[in-house]
């Protein structure tokens, strides 16, 4: 190969790299505002966005907001945090699990909205993993306080 050509070549994969600005790199530290928020908005909005009841309401009438494909909204930081490290402590993580921590090896019901294929699913469940820091499927009533200091999820 000639040199102007390798040249080229490391030229246009540097464009490419760039316009993913998106995705963090591996230096940078995974928040809710450089990373999480566009995910959300991404691949869970159509059920969890700013139509979707809040989880007080949601837990008024699962099963009326289900059979409307809603769940509970997931569209701000404060909404989203409710499953992470709030009242529904842990729901996030049981949703999105890719079965790697479950007894019976199944996934959450959500894990396959995390991306088109298992590659895209996987990379979208390492970002939500590193955003949180702690990975625990436990629900709110069964973790500890030093379980719940272990989840990081920051704003920015």
């Amino acid at each position: 190969m000639h040199v102007p050509m390798i040249m080229a070549g490391i030229a246009g994969v540097a464009a490419i790299m760039a316009g993913c600005s998106s995705t963090p790199t591996a230096t940078t530290k995974v928040t809710y505002e450089n990373t999480i928020r566009q995910l959300v908005d991404k691949r869970c909005a159509e059920c969890h966005g700013n139509d979707a009841p809040s989880m007080p309401d949601f837990k008024k009438d699962e099963e009326g907001y289900k059979t409307k494909k809603l769940g509970p909204r997931m569209d701000t930081y404060e909404n989203l945090m409710v499953m992470v490290n709030g009242s529904d402590t842990g729901a996030i993580m049981r949703r999105l699990d890719d079965g790697a921590n479950t007894k019976d090896g199944k996934p959450g019901n959500m894990y396959q909205r995390l991306g088109k294929d298992d590659a895209e699913r996987a990379a979208n469940l390492a970002l939500f993993k590193s955003w949180m820091g702690s990975w625990n499927l436990k629900r709110a009533k069964d973790i500890t306080e030093e379980e719940r200091k272990l989840v990081l999820a920051p704003r920015n």
